[in-house]
């Protein structure tokens, strides 16, 4: 029988205070910021489902210019992401998020009036240059408790999801009413409808901070990109995403194929994701709870990989091809789940939001490569092309995915530093003195913000004794 100071000791390690509920401020501000950030990727993926069936009738269109153009928001995204971000820093939030929004449905309208391929282009081009998702994120940060800020943060990941799944369910109906200016014009009512949100629903911040575990920093960035495990699921969310745009440029045209009309083809995709989303969250739970994040990620990819290589022989056979979706879209969801879980594990404490940042930008530029590329290789070798060379990417990404290290259990937090705690110690001995803090893998202080960022692992962490630096 253990001793009653054992039992106290193992009682220290496993109680941990209960999260705080979010309060209404902050209820209200994540539900509008994911409304926002949901009903602007809704926006970019309606085209998906519809894009590659509609786009010949637009005057010069190619195989190529029509990859392009499901890609094209790609680029500026990747490139405009991290800048408006910092912009955010300087002139506001909200300024920044309205402008981006205003330029969103402004290249909306340019897409939807087009008659030639080059128009919609162009019109992508200045949909992704409203790049406003490190602007959102940094302002749900404003309007969060640090101890609250995930669950807000998760309401966003969630959001896409969603957006995911209702664009591939939506896009057919609306192409099949109002056709593919239709769809645009829809994207340019959802992005105003942000801007209605963002003024009626989210409320503005009382002060504006940096907050690194939500938003890149400056100074963080060499250090972010000379991390050679963080560059492993950069090139991760970058394939992902090359693989993803290039399939949209063929799957829907396979389905046709297979003897389902466009108009029907949310019949093929609402089964196909209800079920990929049932497989998936056993695949979840085995690799955050039960510790085999590595080999539940390497499987994904290996399952991503042999989809799209069936899918070259089996697409134009209903039963094998919805089958293939299925197992596709369960190694897509799962892997959307992981990386950005892997990220966060993995980079270093108070690194999270430029880890992020950059992360983000790279699955951008993964878009506009897969659509480029799809677009080229479906000009060069047809449909079979297209599959092969998304499989090959995902083979390239296995080889690179095994040579990452698994990483540590460990998850991110914030303590905001009790009164007297930041002046009387210099950072780098309070540094020390929470790195002494049993479960507490990584620590810095940042004296300017009053915080300490932390990484933690919370089977082992001695939350009392953390208590006692907090406010």
């Amino acid at each position: 029988m253990r001793s009653l100071a054992a039992r106290k000791q193992n009682a220290l390690f496993v109680s941990r205070p209960k999260p705080p509920p979010l309060t209404a401020s902050e209820r209200r501000a994540a539900a509008g910021l994911a409304g926002i950030y949901g009903l602007r990727m809704l926006g970019l993926f309606l085209i998906l489902p519809v894009f590659a069936l509609y786009a010949h009738d637009l005057a010069g269109a190619t195989p190529l210019l029509i990859g392009i153009a499901i890609g094209a928001y790609g680029l500026t995204q990747a490139v405009l992401q991290i800048p408006f971000g910092m912009l955010s820093d300087r002139i506001g939030r909200k300024p920044v998020i309205y402008g981006g929004l205003a330029v969103f449905v402004l290249g909306s309208v340019i897409a939807a009036l087009a008659e030639s391929i080059e128009l919609v282009i162009l019109g992508r081009v200045i949909q992704g240059a409203g790049a406003v998702s490190a602007a959102v994120t940094a302002l749900t940060a404003d309007l969060t408790r640090d101890e609250v800020r995930t669950r807000a943060m998760a309401g966003i990941g969630a959001s896409i999801g969603l957006a995911f799944g209702l664009a591939l369910v939506l896009g057919p109906a609306l192409a099949r009413v109002w056709g593919l200016s239709g769809v645009f014009w829809a994207t340019a009512i959802l992005a105003f409808g942000g801007i209605l949100v963002l003024w009626l629903v989210v409320p503005s911040p009382a002060h504006q901070s940096v907050h690194r575990d939500a938003e890149p920093v400056a100074g963080q960035l060499w250090g972010v990109l000379r991390d050679g495990q963080l560059l492993r699921l950069d090139f991760a969310i970058f394939s992902l995403h090359v693989i993803m745009t290039a399939l949209f440029l063929v799957i829907p045209l396979a389905i046709v194929e297979a003897g389902v009309a466009a108009d029907d083809h949310w019949k093929v995709y609402l089964p196909v994701l209800v079920l990929a989303l049932l497989s998936m969250l056993p695949f979840v739970v085995l690799a955050e709870a039960g510790g085999w994040m590595k080999p539940v990620y390497l499987g994904a990819v290996l399952a991503l990989g042999l989809a799209c290589a069936a899918f070259a022989p089996w697409s134009q056979h209903l039963l094998p091809l919805m089958i293939l979706l299925t197992l596709f879209f369960t190694a897509v969801n799962l892997l959307e789940a992981l990386l950005p879980s892997m990220v966060s594990k993995i980079a270093r404490a108070g690194a999270k939001g430029t880890a992020m940042g950059v992360y983000s930008s790279s699955q951008f530029l993964g878009a506009f490569v897969g659509g480029a590329l799809g677009g080229a290789t479906h000009h060069a070798f047809g449909a079979t092309g297209v599959f092969l060379l998304a499989g090959g990417a995902a083979l390239l990404w296995l080889v690179v995915a095994v040579t990452m290290t698994s990483p540590e259990r460990v998850s991110s937090q914030v303590i905001r530093l009790g009164p007297g705690v930041g002046t009387t110690l210099e950072p780098l001995g309070l540094q020390r003195q929470l790195l002494a803090v049993p479960g507490v893998r990584d620590a810095v202080v940042v004296p300017e913000e009053g915080v300490a960022y932390l990484k933690v692992d919370s089977r082992k962490l001695d939350s009392a004794r953390l208590q006692s630096f907090s406010a």
